[in-house]
């Protein structure tokens, strides 16, 4: 899929009209480096690749977020956006010459019923809003992993993750599961145990967490002895109990009221590790949600501000991921949670039937209590149900351990059988094939631009969770910034030559922010590389670090400044004024 075109609209104006082109296209900024007045920050550079982002699916607080400050909005842009109804439209084709297959997506910033999530002119759910994408832009993945989102991570890459790293594209957050289950998709070997796999480890150390909570006093061993002895001792008092010449009834009723203590310590105790059970699950949402950034906004932005003034070209830092890590907390919450509404419903059960006992336990204790008989073997009985109560809280903690062992045998076994298939020597050979395929165009791709060949790699290892992954990285070890960034070019440029080779779906258009780093000979080689090819290179960047000749041999899509900043909110309300008056 290509771009084509790129709107921005209200109802009544077209505010921009952005149109692509094959090979190079650029995204300028015009404020001149020599102008120490005036940034080149907040002009829509970014903005661009950020609106194309957001009607694949990102969430509309990227576009008026201060990044420094989730907190904090400019509120200017948002109140623009909402108050004006702008409508964001992006223009895919499958085959930019002919503009074959056309996709449609509408977007705007409202909510509720206001809001629009249109593909081809069809209304969308918001929570079914990527799933559809993915459909038309990725068919045929049905997997929940990878997600349409990390599929595209690297084709956009606007954020310091996206932008410093080669494959490690989602963000800092994102599991080497995760990451293992995208690169094995994109390197086309199938494998659609990748998702059971993440949430069957989720569950394993959910389950072990659980079994080391209720072991926490004595193991599953030492209340198996320790039963032993109860069940002694209690043999022991019922013998003595015995010996006393009771009625029928008196003994009948104190068998009775036996019965009932054991089966109110049993039903307690259950109670007690459901509780337990659903505040260890409680404590973990409240964790994720502990994960959610809480940095010193003020302390940040001061280290912000102090950067910008000793370095030219910061754009975004570190918040830029918390949208992403944010909302990847809220499913893990939502995962985690999902056993909650059963073991509410069993802890609701337990409480009625223990209500029931207890109401039980009064009456036989009061009848009992009458009977001449019963002063007679006080210290007996009361010793006996003390027994009874140790022996079914101890009873209900063995079958709550015996049921966690199963639960984390079953689980065990399914990762066995994963890893088993996962790491096979038939499958590792088919990854080697696989990556022996990309490194040709990586290598052939790096060599024609930079004089090096890159290629990628991959070794197994169990990470710090006993995890055993596939992880991915580059051979070469550089160090230069703009060096990185052709390493960074070439992969991308390698991937979607190799994704079309392999009849993978991808997207062919790359998205980049920042190239102020990349050296004047890197980005000629590279429009130069791309301007015959079957790719779009999408590039914001300083109009004062381009060299003259790319500009006049590449397409520029906008020119941007600080009189002219893309929604052209300044422009529009001083027109609006002078037709007020």
């Amino acid at each position: 899929m290509f771009l084509t075109s790129l709107i921005i609209s209200t109802p009544t104006t077209i505010i921009r009209e952005l149109h692509f082109s094959q090979g190079l296209n650029l995204i300028i900024d015009e404020t001149p480096t020599t102008d120490t007045t005036s940034t080149g920050n907040n002009v829509g550079k970014t903005t661009v690749l950020k609106l194309v982002d957001f009607c694949l699916g990102a969430n509309s607080n990227i576009i008026y977020e201060d990044t420094e400050d989730k907190k904090s909005v400019y509120q200017e842009v948002k109140d623009f956006l909402i108050s004006n109804e702008v409508l964001i439209t992006l223009i895919l084709a499958k085959e930019f010459a002919t503009h074959t297959d056309e996709i449609i997506i509408e977007r705007n910033f409202l909510h509720n019923k206001q809001s629009i999530n249109r593909i081809n002119g069809k209304d969308i759910l918001q929570k079914d809003f990527e799933k559809q994408l993915q459909n038309l832009l990725i068919p045929g993945h049905l997997a929940k992993k990878p997600t349409f989102r990390q599929i595209t991570s690297h084709n956009i890459r606007y954020k310091d993750e996206s932008i410093n790293n080669t494959v490690k594209t989602i963000n800092k957050y994102t599991s080497d599961v995760e990451y293992e289950a995208l690169y094995l998709f994109l390197f086309g070997c199938i494998f659609y145990d990748g998702a059971d796999k993440k949430e069957i480890f989720s569950k394993l150390h959910q389950e072990k967490s659980y079994k080391e909570r209720l072991e926490k006093t004595q193991t599953k061993t030492s209340y198996e002895l320790a039963l032993s002895l109860i069940d002694d001792e209690i043999g022991d008092l019922v013998s003595k109990k015995s010996s006393f010449n009771l009625n029928e009834e008196f003994e009948n009723d104190l068998d009775a009221l036996n019965a009932v203590k054991y089966k109110i310590n049993r039903c307690s105790s259950a109670l007690t590790n459901m509780n337990i059970r659903k505040d260890l699950i409680t404590e973990a949402m409240e964790q994720l949600e502990k994960d959610i950034s809480r940095i010193n906004v003020n302390t940040l932005k001061a280290l912000y501000l102090t950067a910008t003034r000793e370095m030219s070209g910061i754009q975004k830092t570190f918040e830029e991921m918390l949208a992403y890590h944010n909302t990847m907390v809220c499913e893990k919450s939502r995962f985690i949670g999902a056993e909650l509404p059963d073991l509410e419903k069993r802890i609701t059960s337990h409480k009625s039937e223990l209500k029931e006992l207890l109401s039980n336990e009064k009456f036989l204790s009061q009848k009992i209590a009458k009977d001449d008989s019963f002063s007679e073997l006080e210290f007996i009985i009361d010793t006996l149900n003390e027994k009874h109560k140790v022996k079914g809280e101890y009873e209900s903690i063995v079958s709550q351990i015996e049921e966690v062992e199963q639960n984390i045998t079953t689980y065990t076994t399914a990762l066995q059988e994963i890893n088993t298939a996962l790491f096979s020597q038939e499958f590792e050979e088919t990854l080697k094939s696989q990556l022996k395929k990309f490194n040709k165009h990586f290598a052939s791709i790096s060599n024609e631009l930079y004089g090096e060949k890159y290629a990628l790699t991959y070794k197994v290892y169990k990470n710090k969770k006993g995890e055993q992954v596939y992880t991915f990285s580059s051979f070469n070890l550089n160090t230069s910034s703009g060096k990185k960034m052709g390493e960074i070019l070439c992969f991308d440029l390698a991937y979607t030559a190799f994704a079309d080779e392999e009849d993978i779906p991808c997207l062919h258009f790359l998205l980049n922010d920042k190239k102020e780093l990349m050296h004047d000979n890197q980005l000629n080689k590279v429009a130069d590389y791309v301007k015959d090819k079957h790719i779009q290179l999408i590039v914001s960047i300083l109009k004062d670090k381009l060299p003259p000749h790319l500009i006049n041999s590449s397409h520029v899509v906008v020119e941007l400044s600080q009189t002219s900043k893309l929604f052209k909110i300044e422009e529009l309300v001083e027109n609006s004024s002078k037709y007020l008056k």
